[in-house]
């Protein structure tokens, strides 16, 4: 998997160079929907993601699992377990500090 994670990144990293692919969205597009509440539209969708998409209907179908498993791992380990440890670490911090005010900024994936 890490192989297969390696070249298809260096693949479109190869292709974004050339020209030949694009990122389909600006810093602008990205503020705008964060202000407007609405990130799942722009980082949960594989065309946007921040992550490398490795599926691709093109690709051979034990290379398609191979690739799904792969997006699926970056997806629990990038976003969910993060925001599960970022939300204890601020659970904890108000219950140890009750009298305390905080400030928390917190990025969108």
């Amino acid at each position: 998997q890490v192989v297969f994670a390696l070249n298809h990144t260096l693949l479109q990293q190869e292709s974004l160079r050339a020209g030949s692919f694009q990122i389909p969205y600006t810093t602008e597009d990205l503020i705008k929907h964060y202000n407007c509440g609405d990130l799942s539209s722009i980082i949960f969708n594989h065309d946007t993601s921040q992550v490398p998409n490795f599926i691709d209907a093109t690709l051979p179908a034990h290379e398609r699992i191979t690739a799904q498993e792969i997006d699926s791992y970056f997806r629990q380990e990038l976003i969910y377990k993060r925001n599960e440890r970022m939300g204890r670490r601020v659970k904890d911090l108000l219950d140890e500090y009750p009298d305390k005010s905080f400030f928390f900024a917190f990025g969108a994936g």
